[in-house]
């Protein structure tokens, strides 16, 4: 099994938690308020942390997105609906869809995952 190495992946990838948030770390808040990291990619798979910083200002994306929550609390909303999230939690977002991460603290921190073609999977 291939470890730590977000970017040579081969038929196996392990990214540790540890590392993952070490190398988040390391990333500078951008202009809108975020930090994220890619770790890994394979085919159309994408896999992301991310920490919002103060707000979160996504627009919808063109794939398929997976939330997979590590740490903190908040709401999230997507379309016209919102739900409260935890550690632990799995969300799912079409792509396309507009959502946002409000109402959470400092700790917030998220894997993101990314599939599919552009536009979505057809359900």
């Amino acid at each position: 099994m291939t470890q730590d190495t977000p970017d040579k992946p081969s038929q196996c990838a392990h990214i540790s938690l540890p590392r993952a948030r070490s190398i988040l770390a390391e990333k500078t808040v951008n202009e809108i308020s975020q930090r994220f990291a890619s770790f890994f990619e394979h085919g159309t798979l994408k896999v992301e942390l991310y920490e919002p910083v103060k707000a979160d200002y996504q627009t919808p994306h063109r794939q398929d997105e997976v939330y997979i929550i590590l740490d903190g609390t908040g709401i999230f909303e997507m379309a016209d609906e919102r739900v409260p999230f935890a550690p632990g939690d799995f969300l799912f977002v079409a792509a396309g869809v507009p959502h946002r991460f409000t109402q959470f603290g400092d700790s917030m921190t998220t894997w993101v995952i990314f599939y599919g073609p552009d536009g979505g999977e057809v359900a």
